[in-house]
């Protein structure tokens, strides 16, 4: 076996990039608590035969209610960028209102409940006044309120122990949250379970929770992108304090008394639970998921060692030992974590180019666009395609998240077309005259004649066994639509986004996709995948199959979508001497494609030694990195049958150094580059005048 088949196998054999996957994952913070927990039971199943009996996991559950709503609490809090270590006394006081609410003053449970709701908002507002509207610091402040609160209870409490103690109340739901079940569950573990998916809801997926993430993540870059900071902190001191209530009021429930040692180091065991758990000091970096996790390894392993005749001081110990190495493998973890998926999640693979057989005596070099006039020059920046409209306007997308039309016959004049908010790549115009976009990061988009943006879609079905979320679209490069109005785009790569296109590069993997979504049923689908930066798309004239780039294996594809070859795919030209970008149909039964750089055979022989380049991508700075040449292009004619009739350069590079899209407009041929300045426009010796796209639209006639 060859050196080059042998190297071939094994990338092709051994995922690695696997590990960085999974390194990227969020869940991957749960991994580790996780596996303690699990060490933790099966410890516990050893030690203490039975130990995990009906009867005892009945008791946990009720136990897990009560601190985990109180770990989930000290989440929010802490996802918010601050802490509270006044939940163990605000938990004794709120305790306390619910005890005297029910046995003293014999009031209704649902007023009970009322009062211990308003003790825990009343503590927590305060708590939310003093950290997020006066600026306070979290800890000093919640450590003061933690004295506060004790104080307060260790007053009113021995006025009220008799009475708490000497009576109990006559209320069967009382008696039902305490002690009764659901089919075999506890009634408080299945009030925990409930409020537990509302959060987990509110904080993943609506936007209080990104907007509490996003507080807690950069608190400065939240205020600049218009989150009231202060209400946001306010509120998770809000919800923290409601929280603890709701679980003082099923402890109280479940022992029906307290004491004068109601939750002193409580917010100790729940710091060490959330912090065991994965929920960052930092903020920002945290779950219900995590609180859970956390909760159950604190209540298992601190009920087991009391089981095993432990005193209560080694437990506290054991505890605060545990606090301080999870407080270290956070802080550790969350600092080092970046550098080691930074090193590991770029994963090269074996790449043999074939030979440059593509017409090389036609790349002779010529100067042909350096007579290329220059349209909107500092005007936009990054055009990576170019299009045309009936009344001769131009259209091009900017890295400022717009699209910017030209007026013709001169294109000096301009206005900013759409706002579109990501870079608008491909761009097409439908037969109604809506303009459909690529946007990197975003999605397919259109845009309606008079500029009203609409999202068409931004995800497809995802893969059965993709460790990344392939659902979302990352980068959606260039599109066109198909005679029956299927809109037909490419997915340049599923790994990286929109500033690290060129990473793919480096990587040489099939991280691409070519997508269908049928604008009649509203689907979105994958129809191929594994392909190298998939990049321009062009129908062909029979409506029934289309063209597209594969960037960086330098070849054109053909994809049959119907007929009787749907589904097949076939290599229209291969071995080009640079990486197509974007293709357009041109006149004569032609079609242009703009090349954004030239192969050489430094990077090609690197293409064939895949471990050469993870050593690069792990000891160099990335602007170190070997990357493609994308700093010298040109554009290429070709006929329908893949025969190459014409190339153009732009000898000195100053006009137009990189051309990642070509448009053939009435005699004019319109360059776009992602990487430039301006547009360009060039004569085409012999071209018709009269010929535009819309004459020639794929078969859609």
């Amino acid at each position: 076996m060859t050196s080059d088949a042998f190297i071939r196998l094994r990338y092709r054999l051994v995922p690695d990039r696997i590990v960085g996957e999974i390194l990227s994952k969020s869940w991957i913070d749960s991994a580790i608590p996780a596996l303690a927990l699990v060490l933790v039971v099966v410890s516990m199943q050893i030690a203490i035969p039975g130990y995990f009996s009906a009867g005892s996991l009945s008791d946990l559950s009720r136990q897990v209610a009560e601190f985990g709503l109180v770990a989930i609490a000290m989440t929010i809090v802490m996802l918010s960028g601050g802490i509270d270590l006044s939940v163990g006394s605000m938990f004794a006081l709120c305790v306390l209102a619910a005890l005297t609410s029910m046995n003293v003053l014999g009031l209704p449970i649902g007023v009970a409940a009322a009062a211990t709701a308003a003790t825990g908002l009343a503590c927590g507002a305060l708590n939310g006044a003093l950290v997020g509207y006066l600026r306070l610091r979290a800890f000093i402040t919640t450590l003061v309120t933690l004295v506060i609160f004790r104080a307060l209870y260790d007053i009113v409490f021995p006025r009220l122990a008799s009475g708490i103690v000497g009576s109990s109340p006559q209320s069967p739901l009382w008696d039902t949250i305490g002690f009764g079940d659901v089919v075999g569950v506890p009634v408080s573990f299945v009030i925990f379970a409930v409020l537990a998916i509302v959060i987990h809801i509110g904080l993943s997926r609506l936007k209080p929770g990104w907007r509490l993430r996003a507080v807690g993540g950069a608190r400065r870059s939240a205020y600049n992108a218009g989150i009231n900071v202060k209400l946001t902190v306010f509120f998770a001191y809000v919800a923290s304090g409601l929280l603890v209530a709701t679980a003082a009021f099923l402890f109280s429930a479940r022992l029906g008394s307290t004491g004068a040692d109601t939750g002193i180091g409580l917010e100790i065991a729940i710091l060490t639970a959330v912090l065991l758990g994965g929920v960052t000091l930092g903020g920002g970096r945290g779950s219900v998921g995590n609180a859970i996790i956390g909760s159950l390894f604190v209540l298992i392993l601190t009920s087991g060692l009391i089981r095993l005749g432990l005193p209560g001081s080694l437990n506290q110990l054991i505890l605060g030992v545990i606090l301080v190495a999870a407080t270290l493998f956070n802080a550790k973890w969350i600092k080092n974590r970046g550098k080691v998926l930074a090193k590991v999640y770029v994963s090269p693979t074996y790449l043999g180019l074939p030979e440059r057989t593509a017409a090389p005596e036609r790349f002779a070099m010529n100067d042909r666009l350096g007579a290329a006039e220059p349209i909107g020059l500092g005007e936009v920046e990054g055009p990576e395609d170019v299009v045309l409209d009936g009344q001769d306007n131009l259209y091009t997308g900017t890295r400022h998240g717009t699209i910017v039309k030209f007026f013709a016959p001169d294109y000096r004049r301009s206005e900013v077309f759409a706002r579109i908010g990501g870079h608008p790549l491909g761009l097409v115009f439908a037969p109604d005259g809506d303009l459909y976009t690529c946007v990197g990061g975003m999605g397919v988009y259109k845009v309606s004649p008079n500029g009203e943006v609409a999202r068409v879609t931004d995800e497809t079905n995802r893969s059965w066994f993709s460790i990344i979320d392939d659902s979302r679209l990352r980068l959606p490069d260039d599109l066109d639509i198909a005679p029956d109005g299927r809109i037909f785009f490419s997915e340049a790569t599923i790994r990286y986004e929109m500033s690290e296109w060129a990473v793919d590069g480096l990587e040489g993997r099939g991280n691409g996709r070519l997508i269908c979504h049928d604008p009649k049923t509203g689907r979105t689908r994958t129809v191929l995948r594994g392909l190298k930066f998939p990049n321009g798309i062009a129908m062909c004239r029979d409506g029934q199959s289309l063209l597209f780039a594969e960037t960086w294996a330098c070849r054109i594809n053909r994809y049959w979508f119907d007929g009787p070859k749907a589904g097949v795919r076939e290599v229209f030209i291969d071995g080009l001497p640079g990486y197509p970008d974007n293709l357009n149909r041109g006149s004569d039964g032609t079609f242009w494609i703009a090349l954004l750089g030239m192969r050489t055979k430094t990077f090609d022989l690197a293409m064939r030694k895949p471990g050469f380049r993870r050593r690069v991508a792990k000891r160099l700075a990335p602007d170190e990195w070997l990357f493609p040449n994308i700093n010298r292009g040109c554009v290429v004619r070709v006929s329908e049958q893949g025969e190459i009739l014409d190339v153009l350069w732009d000898r000195r590079g100053e006009k137009h150094a990189s051309i990642t899209s070509t448009c053939e407009h009435k005699g004019w041929l319109y360059l776009g580059g992602v990487s430039n300045n301006r547009v360009g426009r060039v004569r085409i010796d012999g071209a018709d005048p009269t010929w535009t796209t819309a004459h020639d639209d794929g078969g859609r006639r």
